[in-house]
């Protein structure tokens, strides 16, 4: 079955641009967004300290099937990050240490899988950063299609190409390209705020003063 590619229309962030939200914590996007735009508990990187921060190339791809995602390493443009669609499967691993090093080559900036990887250790030592929802030592099929650079949920998060994809030890935020400088300026102005309470913690002033806490008295 042929693999269906869409032609992405949105409009590149320059690199200075894109590098404004490499220290912008997936928890204070989404803390600016609602508390929304955030991946399931389940996605978690492969190894502590892996982050990825860049657009997403999206795809989607049949249950245990990884043939659109390795077309799409070949598509994706250097810097974005693989945000891959697969069903939340993970008794099929869609990834492992060949992809893994085909991405490298391509200077991907990471991948973030609703399903299971393979070659864990292999990915660790490449130090590439992977997000996955679970290990598992069986392989995919290929040859089922699949579609690249259209709209998905990924662990119950809406993505679509272009959106910035950020990752750390909390799971993986994504920021919908469109409202990116509003969102940019409400992340820079929670950070400066916790930074505020956690100087009041130091001095004595706890969090909950400014809570307007109710506390009744029981005797």
């Amino acid at each position: 079955m042929a693999i269906q590619k869409y032609t992405p229309t949105f409009t590149r962030l320059s690199n200075d641009a894109l590098a404004n939200w490499k220290d912008i914590p997936p928890a204070i996007a989404s803390d600016c967004m609602n508390r929304c735009y955030v991946m399931a508990a389940h996605i978690s990187p492969l190894a502590p300290g892996m982050r990825v921060c860049g657009h997403a190339c999206t795809v989607t791809g049949m249950v245990g099937d990884n043939g659109a995602s390795h077309a799409a390493i070949g598509l994706a443009h250097p810097g974005d990050i693989l945000v891959i669609d697969a069903r939340g499967h993970t008794e099929t691993a869609v990834w492992g240490g060949i992809m893994t090093r085909a991405a490298l080559q391509q200077n991907l900036g990471g991948v973030v899988i609703d399903g299971a990887v393979r070659d864990a250790s292999e990915i660790r030592e490449l130090g590439f950063a992977t997000f996955a929802a679970g290990i598992c030592p069986a392989g995919p099929s290929k040859g089922f299609g699949g579609i690249i650079d259209g709209a998905i949920a990924c662990a119950g998060c809406p993505v679509k190409p272009g959106d910035i994809v950020l990752g750390d030890d909390d799971g993986v935020a994504v920021v919908p390209l469109e409202r990116q400088a509003e969102i940019l300026k409400l992340c820079l102005a929670k950070i400066e705020q916790e930074n505020a309470t956690n100087a009041d913690t130091k001095s004595g002033i706890l969090p909950a003063a400014g809570f307007n806490l109710t506390i009744e008295e029981i005797s």
